[in-house]
């Protein structure tokens, strides 16, 4: 019987047809804890958590978008809120919270060390999918925890705002750009040469900010989802070779 909590979800028609469990989820940080929505595709190569931006939270239609076609991949998908409702509650007046990087990031590996415990996702390697502010988070905590993360994507993200962590991020990095979203697209230009990991820059022509021209956001979640389904897929691979 379904309930709120687990129910069986089919997946998309890209050659990883199955069941997946989507369950919603407690994820301790610190003293407190943050709700999140767990689905893990049969047979996946990997988890994606994501980071979202300004203003946001876990049921953000842009992520759910993405997360739907990372899924499709076969990759599994982690959205949680980094905040607790009081401190969004805050932070929509004082919007200084969003801006708190290191909280943020902080949140993020935190999440990542409770993924890493979860007996259904303790065998995948990792990735950030990070929005806005919350593109900066994820290459901090990438750069901090850089054995377990297997690649991060950034859409329309603040990288800049990542400083002196950007040469330290070992995993392979994607910045998505809108080809409209001018001063984010040099802040993006910026991070990219001082990464010193692999990377790729994907400027997405006619978007703006928050890719809401027709066809836009399609296309990063496509670039996403092949990223994402390539990166960790390879990872799992070399795991594999090095332990015979």
């Amino acid at each position: 019987m379904e309930n709120n909590f687990e129910r069986e979800i089919k997946m998309g028609h890209t050659g990883h047809t199955g069941t997946a469990r989507s369950q919603a989820q407690k994820i301790p940080s610190g003293q407190i804890l943050l709700e999140g929505e767990l689905i893990v595709p049969v047979s996946a190569s990997g988890v994606v958590l994501f980071a979202h931006g300004s203003g946001s939270s876990r049921h953000s239609p842009r992520n759910q978008f993405v997360a739907r076609a990372i899924r499709e991949a076969g990759v599994g998908t982690l959205l949680f809120d980094l905040l607790t409702r009081e401190e969004e509650a805050v932070d929509m007046s004082t919007r200084q919270l969003r801006f708190d990087i290191g909280l943020l990031a902080e949140r993020l590996v935190d999440a990542t060390n409770w993924v890493k415990k979860q007996p259904d996702t303790s065998h995948l390697r990792v990735g950030y999918f990070g929005s806005s502010t919350g593109g900066a988070a994820a290459l901090v905590a990438a750069a901090s925890v850089s054995e377990e993360v297997g690649a991060v994507v950034s859409r329309g993200g603040r990288p800049d705002l990542a400083g002196d962590a950007l040469p330290e991020v070992k995993a392979p990095t994607l910045l998505i750009v809108g080809g409209l979203d001018y001063p984010v697209i040099k802040m993006n230009e910026d991070a990219h040469r001082q990464l010193r990991c692999e990377k790729e820059l994907k400027i997405v022509q006619g978007a703006t900010h928050l890719f809401e021209e027709p066809g836009t956001l399609e296309e990063v979640a496509h670039l996403a989802a092949d990223w994402f389904q390539r990166k960790l897929h390879s990872n799992v691979v070399a795991e594999n070779r090095h332990r015979r």
